[in-house]
């Protein structure tokens, strides 16, 4: 429990300290945003500065900090190093960056951003593969939550198909409507659930204060079987430490925020709330899997991530505490998912040039995406392995989407002659992770993980040195400001 609270201390002041070296290296001004200049009713709607932190986060806490977290914990306590440093100087970083890039070009989704700094060639590969990832998180976040809802109201998958039906028809109202209609009005009562959840657990923690595996014990990895800790802990806890998925989502707020100066507490902010929250699961399933727990619960060490939330939640919090807590857990994916779909609508929007103020126009769009949306979500529930193997592939795409916006975050800084180093470092490792994974997944090649390390150490290298050779061709101009 001590790295615990080491952790958890550690994530505050890195908002306090590292967060004002981020924005003072953007340096946010009092220029007009989106929201005032662009403002149509629909997507570009002022918000109060609470409303938007509260959206933003649950736009960006789906089950990635809960499931990830959980399952992450079974490394060790090398979570704690990865959810804490990676959330410090790589996702929160990776979130405030790209949310404020997307202010200052008119509320702009990933792909136009990408294309700008990285080439209309990645502009058009990044269409394709964000619009896939984003449509992936709406299957994935439309079949967790029904998993959880169905089994707490029966055995069988009757029920788990009726909150799919359910969960997906809000999908498509809260895609197709006003983002202030739906989104803006129920989301903060949401996140008020999931921040209990969070807070509560962490209270039952503090009074138990189990003996846990801590930083002292070494960082061996404890569960073998899940894969050698480097890269599959890095791609594992993925939203609780950096998530490319973020940087689709951050414009959505981008076009909601009233001035640049609160982007380090909404976007920023954000992403270490998030950290909290994973630190938390984290904590909790180190507890459950190897601090007694599951025994105090009667219960095996071995469930699953969801049946591991609705066993600790219910038993640790009673009924009405049980309840919440579930409630914060059911509408983390939700919540994701609608504005994830959202998004996939507007960067299709954006490449097709059509306008959206219009609700037919809207439905032009939305009706394929959900249509290619209902076919994941049917294999992930036909396939008896279909999810496993869904979540798989949206972990690597996750955190390779978070590569090609850590680059073009990396060339803005350089342009404009700001300090690149901070997001060049995460851009690289984050780079040599991804190469790795996809070598020695099982989904993928499957080749001995020595091979990935190797191959991990000569991706890191080779993308130091291409981007020396840029950087040297293209020196950016004395003076430039952003």
């Amino acid at each position: 429990m001590i790295t615990f609270v080491l952790s958890l201390v550690a994530l505050v002041v890195g908002y306090l300290v590292y967060g004002r070296i981020v924005e003072r290296v953007f340096a946010p001004d009092d220029r007009p945003t989106p929201a005032v200049s662009m403002a149509d009713g629909v997507d570009y709607v002022a918000l109060p500065g609470w409303k938007v932190f509260m959206i933003q986060f649950l736009n960006i806490a789906g089950t990635g900090p809960i499931f990830g977290a959980i399952m992450g914990a079974m490394f060790g306590p090398s979570a704690y190093l990865w959810i804490v440093f990676g959330c410090i100087f790589a996702g929160a970083v990776h979130d405030y960056l790209s949310g404020m890039l997307s202010m200052r070009h008119g509320g702009a989704g990933l792909p136009e951003l990408v294309g700008d700094y990285l080439g209309q060639r990645t502009k058009k590969v990044m269409l394709v593969f964000s619009v896939f990832l984003l449509l992936m998180v709406g299957a994935v976040f439309v079949y967790s939550p029904a998993l959880i809802l169905g089994k707490l109201c029966g055995e069988g998958l009757t029920w788990v198909y009726a909150w799919c039906v359910i969960i997906f028809a809000y999908y498509f109202l809260a895609t197709l409507l006003p983002i202030d209609k739906i989104i803006g009005r129920i989301y903060p009562l949401f996140a008020v659930a999931m921040l209990f959840m969070a807070v509560a657990l962490m209270a039952v923690l503090l009074v138990k204060w189990p003996s846990l595996p801590e930083l002292s014990d070494g960082l061996a990895n404890m569960s073998p079987a899940s894969g050698p800790i480097f890269p599959c802990l890095f791609i594992t806890i993925a939203c609780g430490a950096i998530s490319g998925f973020h940087a689709t989502q951050s414009p959505l707020m981008a076009r909601c925020i009233r001035s640049e100066r609160q982007g380090r507490p909404l976007f920023y902010g954000a992403m270490i709330t998030e950290g909290v929250v994973a630190l938390i699961w984290a904590t909790v399933s180190m507890y459950f899997f190897y601090g007694g727990a599951a025994e105090e619960l009667g219960v095996p060490a071995t469930l699953q991530a969801p049946e591991v939330v609705t066993t600790v939640s219910q038993g640790w919090l009673g009924l009405f505490g049980g309840a919440l807590a579930i409630l914060g857990v059911v509408a983390a994916p939700i919540t994701s998912g609608d504005t994830a779909l959202r998004s996939a609508r507007l960067i299709i929007a954006e490449f097709l040039h059509l306008e959206q103020h219009t609700v037919r126009k809207r439905i032009y769009i939305c009706v394929p995406v959900f249509a290619v949306t209902l076919a994941m979500l049917w294999y992930n529930i036909a396939d008896a392995d279909g999810f496993n193997v869904v979540w798989s592939y949206f972990g690597w795409a996750n955190q390779t989407l978070a590569v090609f916006t850590l680059w073009a975050v990396t060339v803005y800084l350089t342009r404009k002659g700001k300090p690149f180093v901070i997001t060049l470092l995460p851009a690289m490792f984050m780079t040599s992770v991804c190469t790795s994974f996809l070598l020695i997944s099982d989904n993928a090649f499957g080749l001995p993980a020595a091979v990935g390390y190797v191959v991990a150490a000569v991706v890191f290298v080779l993308s130091a040195a291409l981007f020396a050779l840029w950087y040297r061709r293209r020196k950016p101009a004395a003076g430039a400001k952003g």
